[in-house]
C-alpha cells in the first residue's frame, strides 16, 4: 500500500487532511521540529490528534526533526516518550544524537529520518537502516531513476516528498539563513533567504533562488510501481483549507489508480502556487524552468469554501467495519461491533420479550444495527441471528448500537501497549588540554605550494578528483611529513559512484588512506571501502549523543556545527577528536540546480561568479561535485585574533577552510594563525561562535 501522509500545523488542518483522505498526518509537539513557527501542538492536543486520527484509521508521525544541543535533548527526550505513550505510530528525526536518545527514551517507538539528513543514495538508506531506523525520506532532488534504483534495494521503507515547497539547497545541509540572519533551518526557524531578490554584476535583479513547488500528481502509478512506501505532502505552515485540497486531490488519484482531471490540476495551483508547478528534478530536466516565485493573487473564496465544507460538516470518511447481533429468548441481547484491524466490541442490553403483535425480524435488526449515521463507520455487513417470537424495542436495540460503535471507536483510539525508557547522557569524556593543531582544507590543488607544507599543518584535506588530478603533490605531502585526506562529496548519488570509486582507488595507490565525510551516505561508502573516516560538517554535530553515535559507527574524528556557540561547543563531551572550522568563507547552500549555467547557460564554474543580494552583499558560488554549485559566504570568517577563545574548547584541530584565495593567500593565513604574520581579510565576520542561534 502507498501511504498518503499529510501535513498537519493545527489541529484543523489535521481534520481537513483525515477527512479528505490521508492515510496518515505529521505533525509537530513541542519545539523541536523543523516548523518551529507552525501553530504546532500541546500535549493534550497531540494527544487528541493522535485519537482522532486513529479512530478513522490515519496514522500519525510526529516530527523531532531539528538539531538538539545537549541541554535540549532531555526535554525532547520527554517529547518522544509522550509521543510514544499518546499512541503516535512514528518519530521524525534529523539529529543523530536525537535518534540515539529516542531508541533509550521510547524503546518501541518507530524511527524515521528526516529529509534533513540529506540521504540520497543506497549507502544513505542502509546507513539509517544501521542506526535502527524504518524509514528515510529520500532528498528532494532525487530523480526518478535514482529513486527506482533505491526503491529496489533498501532494506526500509521509502518516502518521498511529492508536493510543496522546494528548498533550493540540499535539505540538512544549507546554513544560509543562520548565518546571515541567526535563524536556522536546521533548528526548524529558516527565514527562507531563497525567496528573496539577487542577481549578477552586483544587481540584485531577479529570483535565481527561487524554486517553483513541486508536484508529482501526474506519476502516482509510477511512484506505486517502484516500491515507494509513502507519498509526503509538503504544508504544515500552509492553512487547513490547502491541506484539505491537495489531500484530496491526491488520495482520489490514488484511490482511482488515475491521472489528475484538468479541474483537480486548477484545484491545486489555485491553492497554492509559484506561478505553476515543476517536475523537473523527478525527470531529471533541471534548469531555469524550475524557477518561480509566489504571485499576489486574490484569494481563491468559492474553492476554499468547498474545502471547508468537507471537513466542517461531519464525517466524510467511513471506515468500514461489520455488526453483528444475537436475541434469544431469556437471554439479554448481545450486539457486536468488529473493525478490519481486528477490534472486537460487544454489548449487552435487555432480554427480549414474547412478541405480543409484530416479532422483531432479523431483516429488520439488520435494517437498524446498520445506521451507523454521523459516526466515522460505515457498516459493510451485518449480521442478526433472531429466535422467532421475540420483541425487542427499537430503541433498545439503537442503544446498543450506539453503544458497541462507542466501544469500539475507543478500542481504536486506545495507545497501544509500548515498553518504557529512560534517556541516559552516559559517560562524559574530558576535554583535551592540549592547545588544537591547524589543518587545512583546500579547493583546489593549486592552492597547495611548497611554503604551505613548510609550515607543517597537521593535516591537508582536498578533494578525491583534485589529488588524482594532481598525482604529484599527494606524493610532497607525503615527503612533507604532512598527512593528507580526501574530501567526499557531500552529495554523490548511486549513478556517480563508478568515478568516485576510481578517484578513491587511484587515491588508495597515492597512499592516501583518510576521507572526510560530510552525509550518512559518505561515511558508510568511505568505512565500506576500508579508509579512515573522518566527519565533516554536514553531519550535524550539534551534541554529544551525536558525537558517540559516530563513534559507534567508527568515525575517526567529527566536526562540530559552526552553528554553535563557543561555549556550547567547548561543553561537548568530546567522544572522539573534534574539529572546528576557525577560517574561511562559511558553506551556506549546496545546490543541485547549477545557477552559474542557469544564468548564461555554459559552464563558467572556473571564473569567479558573484551572487549579489539586494544589500549589495556577494556571495561567491562555485563548482561542486557532479555540476553542482556551493554559494558561500560574502564574508571570510576570521578568529585569529581571538585563538585564546578557541583553543580552550577542548578541540583536536583548528581548521583553515579555504575556497576562494589563491597559494599565497593560503600561506598568509596560515602564518597568521601561527602568529608570524599581520594577515587580516578586508571583511570578516566572527561567525555563530559568539552569538545565539534561533
Amino acid at each position: 500500500m502507498l501511504e498518503l501522509l499529510s501535513p498537519a500545523g493545527s489541529m484543523e488542518s489535521a481534520v481537513a487532511a483525515v477527512q479528505n483522505g490521508a492515510d496518515a498526518v505529521y505533525l509537530g509537539y513541542g519545539n523541536f521540529n523543523a516548523r518551529r513557527n507552525a501553530k504546532n501542538f500541546t500535549r493534550e492536543e497531540a494527544a487528541q490528534a493522535v485519537a482522532y486520527c486513529h479512530l478513522r484509521g490515519c496514522r500519525v508521525h510526529v516530527a523531532l526533526n531539528t538539531l538538539l544541543t545537549d541541554r535540549e535533548l532531555p526535554a525532547a527526550a520527554q517529547a518522544a516518550a509522550d509521543a510514544a505513550a499518546m499512541g503516535a505510530d512514528a518519530v521524525i528525526v534529523q539529529d543523530l544524537g536525537a535518534a540515539r536518545m529516542v531508541r533509550q527514551a521510547a524503546p518501541g517507538l518507530p524511527i524515521h529520518g528526516s529529509t534533513q539528513m540529506t540521504v540520497h543514495s543506497l549507502d544513505g538508506v542502509k546507513a539509517c537502516a544501521d542506526l535502527g531506523m524504518e524509514r528515510v525520506v529520500l532528498s528532494r532532488e532525487l530523480s526518478r531513476d535514482a529513486i527506482e534504483y533505491i526503491c529496489l534495494r533498501s532494506p526500509i521503507e521509502i518516502e518521498v516528498f511529492a508536493h510543496g515547497a522546494l528548498c533550493m539547497c540540499y535539505s540538512g545541509q544549507c546554513f544560509f539563513s543562520s548565518v546571515i540572519g541567526g535563524r536556522s533551518g536546521n533548528r526548524g526557524l529558516c527565514a527562507q533567504p531563497c525567496r528573496l531578490k539577487y542577481g549578477w554584476k552586483g544587481r540584485a535583479d531577479g529570483y535565481p533562488l527561487s524554486l517553483k513547488d513541486m508536484s508529482l500528481v501526474h506519476y502516482l502509478r509510477d511512484l506505486r510501481k517502484m516500491g515507494v512506501a509513502c507519498l509526503k505532502l509538503e504544508g504544515r505552515m500552509k492553512r487547513p483549507e490547502y491541506v484539505a485540497i491537495v489531500t484530496r486531490v491526491y488520495a482520489q488519484a490514488l484511490k482511482e489508480d488515475r491521472p489528475p482531471t484538468p479541474e483537480e490540476l486548477s484545484a491545486l495551483e489555485q491553492a497554492f502556487s509559484r506561478e505553476g508547478f515543476t517536475d523537473g528534478y523527478f525527470l531529471d530536466r533541471k534548469g531555469p524552468a524550475m524557477f518561480g516565485t509566489r504571485q499576489e493573487e486574490a484569494e481563491p473564496r468559492e474553492l476554499f469554501a468547498q474545502a471547508r465544507a468537507t471537513y466542517e460538516s461531519g464525517e466524510n470518511r467511513k471506515e468500514p467495519i461489520r455488526m453483528y447481533a444475537m436475541i434469544r429468548a431469556g437471554q439479554p441481547a448481545q450486539v457486536g461491533a468488529e473493525d478490519s484491524a481486528g477490534h472486537l466490541a460487544t454489548v449487552s442490553g435487555p432480554v427480549p420479550e414474547a412478541a405480543r403483535s409484530v416479532p422483531l425480524t432479523e431483516e429488520k435488526a439488520e435494517g437498524q444495527l446498520s445506521r451507523t449515521g454521523g459516526t466515522p463507520f460505515r457498516c459493510e455487513r451485518v449480521v442478526a441471528r433472531v429466535e422467532p417470537g421475540l420483541s425487542l424495542p427499537l430503541s433498545a436495540l439503537n442503544a446498543l448500537r450506539r453503544q458497541a460503535l462507542e466501544e469500539l471507536g475507543r478500542q481504536r483510539a486506545a495507545p497501544p501497549r509500548r515498553p518504557e525508557g529512560e534517556f541516559h547522557p552516559g559517560v562524559r569524556f574530558p576535554n583535551r588540554k592540549a592547545p588544537p593543531v591547524l589543518t587545512l582544507a583546500l579547493r583546489t590543488a593549486e592552492q597547495l605550494s611548497p611554503e604551505l607544507l613548510r609550515l607543517s599543518p597537521a593535516l591537508v584535506y582536498l578533494p578525491a578528483w583534485e589529488w588524482t588530478a594532481s598525482p604529484e603533490w599527494a606524493e610532497r605531502v607525503r615527503r612533507a611529513g604532512v598527512p593528507a585526506a580526501a574530501v567526499l562529496p557531500r552529495v554523490c548519488w548511486d549513478r556517480e559512484k563508478k568515478e568516485l570509486d576510481r578517484d578513491l582507488e587511484r587515491l588508495r595507490e597515492l597512499g592516501v588512506s583518510q576521507v572526510l565525510a560530510g552525509t550518512l551516505d559518505m561515511v558508510r561508502h568511505g568505512l565500506e571501502l576500508g579508509f579512515q573516516v573522518r566527519g565533516d560538517f554536514g553531519l550535524g554535530v550539534y551534541n554529544s549523543q551525536t558525537v558517540k553515535e559516530l563513534k559507534r559507527l567508527g568515525l575517526r574524528s567529527v566536526t562540530a556545527s559552526f552553528e554553535l556557540k563557543l561555549a556550547q561547543i567547548r561543553d561537548l563531551s568530546k567522544a572522539l577528536d573534534t574539529e572546528l572550522i576557525v577560517y574561511g568563507r562559511l558553506p551556506l547552500m549546496l545546490t543541485e540546480n547549477c545557477i552559474i549555467y542557469n544564468r548564461s547557460g555554459q559552464h563558467t564554474c572556473g571564473s569567479v561568479n558573484q551572487l549579489t543580494d539586494r544589500k549589495g552583499e556577494r556571495f561567491p558560488v562555485v563548482k561542486a561535485y557532479g555540476c553542482r554549485n556551493e554559494i558561500l559566504n560574502s564574508k571570510k570568517l576570521f578568529l585569529a585574533d581571538r585563538q585564546s577563545d578557541w583553543n580552550s574548547l577542548g578541540l583536536w584541530a583548528g581548521r583553515l577552510q579555504f575556497t576562494t584565495e589563491n597559494a599565497r593567500e593560503c600561506v598568509q593565513v596560515l602564518e597568521r594563525y601561527l602568529d608570524r604574520g599581520k594577515y587580516q581579510p578586508n571583511d570578516y565576520t566572527r561567525g555563530l561562535y559568539y552569538r545565539d542561534v534561533e
